[in-house]
């Protein structure tokens, strides 16, 4: 526990019990408000960057996550790495990952989407 939470934990004590209701109160209040300022009503839409030709695998991974800059990146990252991989290794056609990417990225989004949705 921290100062500041020790100091309002003491205070609380120190209330009569009409007070530490009405202290509970306001609490409440606050973070009502709060969240009512910072209250995201719909999910953010990708920016929708063009594709250029002649795009390498690195450039799309880049183009990609600054599209879809709102979804968490850990997953997506960890399967862009091992596409990357069957590329660099595996001689797959740069144009054929960046597809699967660009699908990978966009099933994402739809995660991102249905969670937003169903908070």
């Amino acid at each position: 526990m921290n100062k500041l939470e020790k100091k309002l934990l003491s205070n609380l004590k120190n209330l009569n019990p009409s007070a530490q209701n009405s202290l509970l109160d306001f609490s409440d209040y606050l973070l009502s408000k709060e969240n009512k300022d910072n209250v995201q009503l719909a999910p953010e839409k990708p920016q929708q960057i063009p594709r250029p030709p002649e795009e390498s695998v690195v450039a799309a991974i880049k183009r990609l996550s600054q599209s879809y800059h709102m979804i968490n990146k850990s997953g997506v990252l960890d399967q862009a790495a091992q596409m990357m991989t069957e590329h660099m290794l595996n001689g797959k056609e740069a144009q054929i990952v960046i597809n699967e990417l660009e699908v990978l990225f966009s099933q994402k989004y739809q995660l991102y989407c249905d969670e937003f949705v169903n908070k």
